[in-house]
């Protein structure tokens, strides 16, 4: 009853907000050192027992809170991907996310990226953030992010920039960054970390794959070249997880900008929250909705 209510409260911003526009694992270091610690089977947190991801591969999870798998989306399926991306994600996808959140998948948020050239004031850059800033659902350790590339990606069309074992930490406080040349909106940014933290800059190929904890610092550089460079963005949830209360919270200023702009364009700001949002975006695509 309370998705249905909440499926009706957010008819009116669909369209502004529900529609946007086993390999080796790679990591490509600008600073400082990789860790792949070593753990005891019972010391593993943040993946679930699985057949899947090799031990080394779950150590290196553990400790960095990223993880590329290089080519798991084919090339064929990456040119198909406009008609069959649901294909995609069962067939290859899905069995890496289990390994983070469990049999009961939800997916809570997917967009294809076309980050645009730069316009020579930096503003194709994303600024250094978590993505857990914007998700008002809990565990953080039963949420997983899957990136794919879609073609060559390189610091010179702006990959991905994470900061490798900041998984470990707690969500900081975001807004937006005082940059010459502004911002995207709801580009939001960490206003407080290390600044000469080690950073790794993951260059990908075409069908390369790097899956994410929301806690992970990581954001993306301008593109520098002519073309737009394209990934696709995928969000999962355990459908065991749950909703909270973001008010009074670092996350209270993401919501009012995002019921703001419900009220600016619906007139919608005291019928919807951010919890209402979510609820209404999110589509199981394996198992049993148990929750979310």
């Amino acid at each position: 009853m309370e998705q249905l209510r909440a499926a009706a409260r957010l008819q009116i911003v669909l369209g502004h907000l529900g529609r946007p526009s086993a390999g080796a694992v790679v990591a490509h270091p600008t600073s400082g050192t990789i860790s792949s610690a070593s753990f005891h089977p019972q010391q593993f947190q943040y993946t679930l027992d699985n057949n899947v991801l090799t031990l080394e591969q779950r150590k290196f999870y553990e400790e960095n809170g990223f993880l590329v798998i290089k080519n798991l989306v084919p090339d064929a399926d990456i040119q198909r991907f406009r008609n069959e991306f649901e294909k995609i994600c069962r067939k290859e996808i899905l069995k890496y996310v289990e390994c983070f959140t469990g049999p009961n998948i939800m997916a809570m948020h997917t967009m294809l990226i076309n980050k645009p050239p730069d316009s020579g004031k930096k503003t194709s850059r994303h600024p250094l953030h978590q993505d857990l800033h914007y998700f008002p659902f809990r565990p953080s350790d039963l949420i997983v992010c899957a990136w794919t590339a879609m073609e060559h990606i390189s610091r010179n069309n702006g990959c991905l920039v994470v900061l490798p074992g900041t998984h470990k930490g707690s969500l900081k406080p975001h807004d937006y960054p005082k940059w010459e040349g502004g911002v995207n909106k709801m580009f939001h940014g960490i206003q407080d970390y290390e600044e000469n933290k080690a950073r790794v800059h993951l260059v990908m190929e075409k069908g390369d794959t790097v899956f994410f904890h929301p806690l992970l610092i990581h954001g993306s550089g301008q593109n520098k070249t002519q073309g737009f460079r394209k990934a696709i963005s995928c969000h999962f949830a355990s459908a065991d997880c749950h909703y909270i209360d973001v008010k009074g919270t670092s996350q209270e200023n993401i919501e009012k900008e995002v019921v703001g702009i419900a009220h600016k364009f619906f007139g919608a700001e005291n019928s919807v929250n951010l919890k209402d949002i979510w609820m209404f975006r999110a589509r199981l695509v394996k198992g049993e909705r148990t929750n979310l």
